[in-house]
């Protein structure tokens, strides 16, 4: 019979990979199993956008300190509906922090997750290892693996389905709930004539919100959501045309934009799993739950939740991880914060993208509103930072 480890974490990207390190040094035989090979992270050309309360987490794992040089923080975030009155702003600056979040390339989280997994002891991570099966069984998780052609199975206490494993057949009693919005996003690094001065832009359209993230001095990261069509014919488009129909778009706050690279897309669903535990077996992150990049808080959610998560195992006794108390109290401690970032894109995203009158006057005097009370823009800001315990 295999060994019994006590956590296996199917997925060593950003989410498994917090997990695994907020479990240093707590005695417990914790094991990472990844299907890519080592360092193949570098190649990756996406953007993330961190919020405060995901800066904390990497600060109290010691990986803050090799990020923070790469990362662009975002001191205020604009948010207006195209054609239409009403905006908003919120400012880091009223809630006595120095950045309302930070932008930061997803190869240099990446690589400083690795080194940090690298130089503890206490973790293993195996590289090139593909999990391909999984049972849910009363006393242990079992899973079965493959790696240069060579079949193996693990035992745990806990399995921990995080940023891998999305296709691998759920245990009983777990269902996946899928919305489609169809909506695709088109995600690309675009530079522009005026600094950006810290300032993200969410712009709200009938066809779904464009973002533009400051990444760099000029630069911003982009993500334009429309039609599934409407993004394929944009990706179409050559360099100069693409960045006039841009130009369009957004308008000239920001002056011309004058180049475009690494654009990419990708469609937009609601993915759900519910619930997202089974004896012995947890889902976190993307496993758990996908959401729309609206008001990007998909990928925050996934690290409370590795977080939470750790500090539940933290507070549990190695023979009762796994087990129906454990798990309830972990599903317990999320349910808040979870339903509501499901929630509050889910309305982002039906509220906004249309182009109904009534509504976008709604819409219009709501962000007005909001610009008026200092009070709710701050409460927008700490849950957007914190999330439901901001």
């Amino acid at each position: 019979m295999s060994a019994l480890h006590d956590v296996l974490v199917i997925g060593g990207g950003p989410v498994g990979a917090t997990l695994a390190l907020a479990l240093r040094g707590r005695g417990l035989d914790v094991c990472v199993l990844e299907a890519r090979s080592q360092r193949s992270v570098a190649a990756d050309p996406r953007a993330l956008a961190l919020s405060m309360g995901s800066r904390q987490i990497l600060q109290r794992l010691g990986v803050w300190q090799r990020l923070s040089a790469q990362a662009t923080p975002i001191a205020t975030i604009h948010v207006s509906q195209s054609g239409r009155l009403g905006r908003t702003a919120l400012h880091a600056r009223d809630e006595g922090q120095e950045a309302l979040g930070y932008v930061l390339p997803y190869a240099s989280l990446g690589a400083a997750l690795e080194q940090s997994l690298a130089a503890a002891e206490d973790i293993r991570v195996e590289y090139g290892v593909r999990a391909t099966a999984f049972e849910s069984l009363a006393d242990a998780a079992t899973v079965r693996c493959e790696r240069d052609g060579k079949s193996s199975e693990r035992r745990a206490r806990l399995l921990v389905l995080a940023d891998g494993g999305r296709e691998l057949a759920l245990p009983q009693g777990l269902r996946r709930k899928t919305r489609d919005y169809r909506q695709s996003a088109l995600v690309a690094r675009v530079s522009c004539e005026q600094p950006h001065a810290g300032i993200a832009y969410e712009r709200f359209t009938p066809h779904g919100p464009l973002a533009l993230l400051p990444d760099g001095v000029r630069d911003f990261s982009l993500v334009w959501t429309g039609t599934p069509d409407g993004v394929e014919a944009l990706l179409g488009l050559d360099a100069s045309l693409f960045l006039k129909r841009l130009h369009q778009h957004f308008g000239d706050r920001l002056g011309r934009f004058l180049a475009v690279e690494n654009r990419a897309a990708y469609p937009l669903r609601l993915n759900t799993l519910r619930p997202v535990t089974a004896p012995h077996f947890v889902a976190i992150g993307n496993a758990a739950q996908t959401l729309h990049p609206v008001a990007g808080q998909g990928f925050n959610l996934g690290l409370r939740d590795a977080w939470e998560l750790a500090l539940t195992l933290h507070d549990t006794p190695v023979s009762e991880i796994g087990g129906e108390g454990m798990l309830t109290r972990y599903r317990q401690g999320r349910r808040l914060d979870t339903g509501g970032g499901i929630l509050f894109t889910d309305f982002l995203v039906r509220t906004f993208s249309n182009d109904w009158l009534p509504l976008a006057h709604a819409r219009g005097a709501g962000l007005a509103l909001l610009d008026l009370l200092a009070p709710a823009r701050r409460l927008v800001a700490r849950k957007m930072s914190f999330g439901a315990r901001g």
